[in-house]
């Protein structure tokens, strides 16, 4: 799998993310200034309502634009096969109990985005999860048993990339 390539689709995706936040500031903002929305009494609290809504939708591109920086600083790193699970790594994971194979990207940001990337679902995991925790110094062939809503789960890592 192509590190380089993924490493741009991920940075794509975190801009698309950056500018639905953007465009939902703007809405807020709008719904806040709109004549419409000015209060006819003291319980009439749509306008206060959306100023509060704007200001946090500006928080949240400000973290969308932070994200996206520590992501483009994170050095692209192809992992041998003696290299352990960290920061950067493109993990798949066999799941025993559901027969199948899951991809992973460990981020310092932005865990549980997933994307579609060479016919594969890829979700990004920070180390800070219950999973990045887990896979942290893994090495290819390790097995590792891991409780995810009170059932125990079984993986193999089976490529580091």
């Amino acid at each position: 799998m192509n590190k380089e390539t993924l490493h741009q689709a991920i940075i794509k995706a975190l801009i698309n993310i950056h500018d639905d936040a953007h465009q939902a500031t703007q809405t807020a903002i709008s719904a806040a200034t709109d004549k419409q929305n000015i209060p006819e009494h003291k319980y009439d609290t749509l306008s206060l309502e959306a100023a509060y809504l704007a200001h946090g939708q500006a928080q949240r591109v400000q973290q969308c634009l932070q994200d996206i920086q520590t992501f483009k600083a994170l050095p692209i790193k192809r992992l041998s096969s003696q290299d352990p699970v960290h920061l950067g790594a493109l993990v798949e994971l066999y799941e025993e109990q559901a027969d199948i194979n899951k991809w992973f990207f460990v981020s310092p940001v932005s865990g549980g985005l997933t994307l579609e990337f060479e016919g594969q679902t890829i979700q990004m995991i920070t180390l800070d999860s219950p999973l990045g925790k887990a896979l942290k110094n893994k090495c290819l062939g390790d097995e590792f048993e891991l409780n995810i809503a009170g059932k125990e789960r079984c993986y193999e890592v089976v490529a580091l990339f």
